[in-house]
This record gives structure tokens, C-alpha cells and sequence, in this order.
């Protein structure tokens, strides 16, 4: 049996970094698929910590919160950087990556129609911090922070790729963060599990827009 179990719907939506560091690290794990049905009939949500999914099991260990499963992968598999400092500049630009994609939830699920045209034209102010640490961490040749792949890697891959889906063309005036998604990509791993007929059959949002 896989080590790992996530329980969630059938979206790629806060999963999905969990997916790719997983699959990347070359670890396996069992997907429990939550339907929209059997999520509203509440007997579930009531044994949620939160009342909310992803759920992240490991042996004994439950989890809950997206952020905090990353974290613990991260520090279990080495992805947290080589240090303190590192480690905390990891956690900053993860939670830049939480904002950001707080306010692309905010405009999937509540404000698709009448905000994209603006969430779009102000998009290049949000990618900009990331184009700056990855500038300022060896002139954007390696990763977010440091030499080593970290957990916030994934994250910032994630939401990179659906804001891509969202507004082609976002990352062409970024050259560090387009090379960074190219490179990422490329990694066999997360290329294999990028094209992956699993991923594939999983819509980014769980209302259809992307």
C-alpha cells in the first residue's frame, strides 16, 4: 500500500503541490476522492479539524491545511533549505504564494465574470516579487532559494501553471520565471507526472473556470 493517502475532491486545486512534490521525490500515494455529493450529506466534514479538505494521512499522522502538509513533506525529505536563513526566506516566499493564490480562489469561485479583465492587468505586479527572489538567488539559474528544490517550489510551479491556463502569455515578460517553469517541468518526474493521464482527467477548479 502507498504510504501516503489525500482525501480530497476530484480537483487538482490545493493538492496538486502535494501531487507534484510527491511524485518528484519519486513517492507514491493513494488518492481518496471526494465527490461533490457525498461532501454537502456533511458526515465527512464533520470529522474534518477545520471542516475543510485536503485531508493528508501518513500512518498515523493526519493532517490538515495544504501549507502545513508541504511543510512537513518538506522538512522529510529535505526541501526546506540548507539553514535557518534559508528556511525562513522559504517561508516567505511560500506565503507570497498563498496570497497569490487567495486572490485567484476569491476570482475563480466569486468574481470570474466581472473581475478577470482587472485580476489579469494587475497580474504582473503579483508575479513580480517571485521574478525578484529568483533574480536575487544566483541571477534566477537555480530555485526560489538556495541550490536544493524545496517545498515552495512546488507551490510556486502550481501557481504558475494555472495562471498560465488563466492568462497565456503571463510569464512573457518575466524571462527568470519562464525558464524557471521550463526547467522545473523538465525535471523527469514531474514531467512524467505533468503528462500523466491522472492529471490530466483532474480540472484545475472544481466549477469548470480556469
Amino acid at each position: 500500500m502507498p504510504p501516503y493517502t489525500i482525501t480530497y475532491f476530484p480537483i487538482r486545486g490545493r493538492c496538486e503541490a502535494i501531487r507534484m512534490l510527491l511524485a518528484d521525490q519519486g513517492q507514491t500515494w493513494k488518492e481518496d476522492v471526494v465527490t461533490p455529493d457525498t461532501w454537502m450529506k456533511g458526515d465527512l466534514k464533520a470529522t474534518c479539524l477545520y471542516g475543510q479538505l485536503p485531508k493528508f494521512t501518513d500512518g498515523d499522522l493526519i493532517l490538515y491545511q495544504s501549507n502545513a502538509v508541504l511543510r512537513y513533506l518538506g522538512r522529510k525529505y529535505g526541501l526546506y533549505g540548507k539553514d535557518d536563513q534559508e528556511a525562513a526566506v522559504l517561508d516567505m516566499a511560500n506565503d507570497g504564494v498563498e496570497d497569490l493564490r487567495l486572490k485567484y480562489i476569491h476570482l475563480i469561485y466569486q468574481n470570474y465574470e466581472e473581475g478577470k479583465d482587472k485580476y489579469v492587468k494587475d497580474l504582473p505586479t503579483q508575479l513580480k516579487p517571485f521574478e525578484t527572489l529568483l533574480k536575487q538567488n544566483q541571477g534566477g539559474k537555480a530555485f526560489i532559494v538556495g541550490d536544493k528544490i524545496s517545498f515552495a517550489d512546488y507551490n510556486l510551479l502550481d501557481v504558475l501553471l494555472i495562471h498560465q491556463t488563466l492568462a497565456p502569455g503571463c510569464l512573457d515578460t518575466f524571462p527568470l520565471l519562464s525558464a524557471y517553469v521550463a526547467g522545473l517541468s523538465s525535471r523527469p518526474n514531474l514531467k512524467a507526472f505533468l503528462a500523466s493521464p491522472q492529471r490530466a482527467g483532474r480540472p484545475i477548479n472544481g466549477n469548470g473556470k480556469q
